[in-house]
């Protein structure tokens, strides 16, 4: 793994191809462009048989430049850094700063690559690999270039542990809206590699990330929590709060009850109805209107349950 810094600060981790691979990769290009070379010769030996001898010896030099030379290079600048080979292996051609490769990285590359490659045989480009930290032959020094590997093996995913049931809760009030951005992705990295890392690289790891959460939350960490506890308890209780915060609370399901209604003061002007005295005599289709002229002068009917010292409501029952 080698880490790159780009202009911007930002840290990118990249996997430098190693040799076996881009031999691999040189060995398919080579392949392809001898393929392309020689069926380009055959037609132009076709073409200019009419033509003297020092014409088609010029003629076969530039095709052995054209498309020796000048194919990959036209290749490399056109995928930016994915030739043939190349992506049959997984590689890629990128700046020292991890960006994209342009036509001038691509010429030195190429010019370089005649001498390296195609003359000594690749002897000058392995030992220049085997002797690089980075595995770069002379073609990616002076180009200022780097292979690097696009296909990487997936590793495992990005597991936050969550913290002992008994820190569960524990840090429910402690203030979080000072802790900045890049400690809370600096936490959530730790803990999803502290398993990867040396014992003691850990240990001290996790002590300077607790003190900086403490430090911006303004409550130090509990006496006899270790400090990788702290973080992932405090981590578990900010992803909780944004949850809640994205998804609501418990009792947001529930339907809120109606606010009760205010009464209107005195003066207002808002006119106040009476109750009424009695409702009005519901007719049933198989009752005569008699009866509930009888209702309605006070005799309640059967099945109406009404006493005779209860104010009227005004409340008929059903037939």
């Amino acid at each position: 793994m080698s880490e790159l810094v780009t202009g911007e600060a930002v840290a990118l981790e990249l996997r430098p191809a190693k040799l076996p691979s881009r031999g691999l990769a040189v060995l398919l290009d080579l392949a392809a462009a001898v393929t392309v070379y020689v069926v380009v010769t055959l037609g132009l030996v076709a073409a200019t048989a009419s033509l003297d001898e020092a014409a088609r010896t010029a003629v076969s030099i530039a095709t052995f430049v054209l498309v020796l030379v000048g194919g990959p290079i036209l290749v490399e600048t056109l995928t930016h850094g994915r030739s043939l080979g190349k992506l049959a292996c997984g590689l890629r051609v990128v700046r020292d700063d991890g960006g994209p490769i342009r036509f001038r990285h691509a010429l030195v590359r190429g010019l370089l690559g005649v001498i390296e490659i195609l003359m000594t045989f690749g002897v000058v480009a392995c030992v220049a690999s085997l002797v690089s930290a980075r595995g770069r032959r002379l073609g990616d020094v002076f180009a200022g270039t780097l292979v690097v590997r696009e296909r990487v093996p997936a590793g495992p995913g990005g597991f936050v542990p969550p913290p002992p049931p008994w820190l569960m809760g524990r840090f429910s009030g402690l203030d979080l809206s000072a802790v900045p951005d890049g400690l809370w992705l600096a936490v959530r990295q730790y803990l999803t590699r502290m398993r990867q890392l040396d014992p003691r690289v850990g240990s001290s790891m996790a002590e300077r990330l607790a003190a900086d959460v403490a430090g911006c939350t303004g409550a130090p960490v509990p006496p006899g929590v270790p400090p990788a506890m702290f973080l992932a308890a405090v981590l578990h209780e900010r992803q909780t709060r944004e949850a809640q915060r994205t998804f609501g609370g418990a009792g947001a399901s529930a339907a809120p009850a109606a606010p009760p209604t205010p009464a209107a003061p005195a003066g207002a002007g808002v006119p106040v109805l009476p109750p009424p005295a009695h409702a009005p005599a519901t007719v049933s289709p198989a009752a005569p209107s008699a009866g509930a002229g009888a209702e309605a002068a006070g005799n309640p009917g059967p099945g109406s349950g009404a006493s005779a010292g209860r104010p009227a409501t005004g409340f008929v029952p059903p037939a």
